[in-house]
């Protein structure tokens, strides 16, 4: 018996710093870019003595980074204790294992079922995990093999390639200890997405949910009940593991795909947080409250493509810039007020627009087609020359707005990074966004999420990402693989690496 589950990765368009406290929203859409976990079985028959013990054995390997941690896990506390470590453990795959197991002890009350879940336990939990390319920095790899910052040198590397390692610690200074390096990121949700796509793989395998594959369809309402358990054992363990209760976007992205997210009250984890309670009877409080995210379906419309870019200006770190702005939001609270109530105004403004878009191309197909692809081929000030009828109008109206919408909250991130100390859209960036947003069949420009100098967005028109990509590549800018897929958490039909396998040989048949 084998499961492999994936969860995908996130860009956050709108909503940066905001999406922390309710009820502000942020509009968070999924990618293509997936992490995997494979569960199968340690061992194929148990032993004659195997029901009387306390403790089975795990064994969890993340190949790119040729490490590999065995556990002895307690039947009792769902807790785990390391035996032997090759290179250092993940603190997130440890959490979600540890609430995968204890959710099914808690929810499980049959016992034929019971029964089940124990054997699959003790025949040991044998968990491999996958990180699509993308969710890494290929750049010095790229850079010191001599090829151009193109996706074409990026589509080069092998799937799942060996991950790199940043050769300093974080903001280019050292300690006067010995620091392992950290993993070079493109910042799209790596740890949400595979603590996701962990709990989902053991709580598919232990029989606790039943997923689907891509293009199976299933209850709505058994869909979505399944989906919130996922959803609450990976949001708490993402949180216990990360030593913090974080806003969550990210966890909720990897469950239900692209959407409009509203936090969770902070509340519902605050008495985990702490630990040292039984671990059962925590996760059965947890899957029994009631949890208030929202997270409404939103996705790009039609004819419209999300293309990422890997500046390599140097990384930025999230907490600390966070940290930043929650200082300046105490120490000047009205001119705090003031900048998020105008930022609120305009990721509403974007998300009303996008939202008009796409209902005008599902109610006037043609004249959506027509001006969406007539826009890409022109810069912003020719757009209004399209129009035709009163149909092509509103849709140019809508698109004008949506940009409009996106250089006002441009401009209130850049006020707020000035206010609180920290390059929320340096410089570098700025120049990079504006002369983006000027180019042909170029919606929306931005950085992602807490901004700094991770990474740049843009929204295309039509075929318009290819001269975007050419021109971030001749700025220094890699243009990174990814796309939305507004897909959440699925179950596979196989491990990842036998169908790039499969689709090597079929290519070599057919060639």
């Amino acid at each position: 018996m084998e499961v492999v589950a994936s969860a995908p990765g996130k860009v956050l368009i709108a909503g940066g710093y905001l999406v922390l406290e309710r009820p502000n929203a942020g509009l968070v859409l999924s990618t293509t870019a997936r992490f995997y976990a494979v569960v199968r079985p340690l061992r194929d028959s148990l032993p004659a003595d195997a029901w009387a013990w306390a403790w089975t054995d795990v064994k969890v390997t993340s190949p790119q980074l040729s490490r590999e941690a065995t556990y002895k896990l307690s039947l009792t506390k769902s807790t785990l204790q390391l035996t032997s470590a090759r290179e250092s453990t993940n603190p997130f795959v440890e959490q979600a294992i540890q609430f995968s197991v204890a959710a099914a002890k808690a929810t499980i009350i049959d016992k034929e079922r019971k029964d089940v879940v124990d054997k699959l336990l003790l025949q040991g939990l044998n968990i491999t995990i996958l990180g699509c390319n993308d969710f890494y920095s290929y750049r010095k790899q790229i850079e010191a093999r001599g090829l151009p910052l193109t996706p074409e040198a990026l589509l080069s590397l092998p799937p799942f390639s060996s991950i790199t390692f940043n050769s300093e610690v974080a903001n280019g200074t050292m300690t006067g200890e010995k620091c392992k390096p950290e993993v070079a990121k493109t910042g799209l949700g790596s740890s949400a997405a595979m603590t996701t796509s962990v709990v989902a793989a053991l709580l598919h395998y232990l029989g606790v949910v039943s997923l689907s594959c891509p293009g199976q369809s299933s209850g709505d309402n058994t869909t979505t009940r399944e989906l919130d358990l996922v959803h609450s054992i990976a949001q708490s363990a993402h949180c216990i593991a990360q030593g913090k209760i974080g806003s969550g976007f990210d966890v909720s992205a990897a469950v239900y795909g692209s959407q409009r997210y509203v936090r969770f009250s902070p509340e519902i984890l605050s008495s985990q947080a702490t630990g040292g309670t039984f671990l059962p009877d925590v996760v059965s409080d947890i899957v029994t409250q009631r949890w208030d995210h929202e997270n409404k379906q939103f996705s790009l419309p039609p004819l419209m493509t999300l293309l990422l870019g890997e500046p390599g200006t140097g990384g930025s770190s999230t907490p600390s810039m966070v940290g930043s702005v929650k200082r300046w939001q105490k120490s000047d609270s009205e001119k705090c007020k003031d900048t998020w109530s105008k930022l609120a105004f305009a990721n509403s403004a974007l998300e009303n627009q996008l939202r008009i878009l796409k209902g005008l191309s599902e109610n006037h197909r043609e004249a959506y087609e027509s001006v969406v692809l007539s826009c890409s081929h022109l810069t912003y000030e020719k757009w209004t020359e399209v129009a035709t009828n009163q149909h092509q109008e509103l849709i140019i109206k809508s698109l004008l707005a949506a940009r409009d919408a996106c250089l006002e909250i441009r401009l209130h991130m850049r006020e707020m990074g000035i206010a609180a100390g920290v390059p929320i859209e340096p410089d570098s960036q700025t120049r990079l966004l504006d002369a983006t947003m000027n180019m042909e069949g170029v919606l929306l420009a931005g950085v992602p999420g807490a901004g700094g100098f991770d990474a740049v967005f843009s929204v295309t028109l039509g075929d318009a990402s290819n001269a975007v990509a050419n021109a971030w590549s001749s700025a220094g800018v890699l243009p990174l693989l990814v796309r939305e897929d507004c897909r959440g958490v699925s179950l596979e039909d196989a491990d990842p690496r036998t169908r790039e396998v499969s689709a090597a040989v079929s290519s070599i048949q057919i060639n």
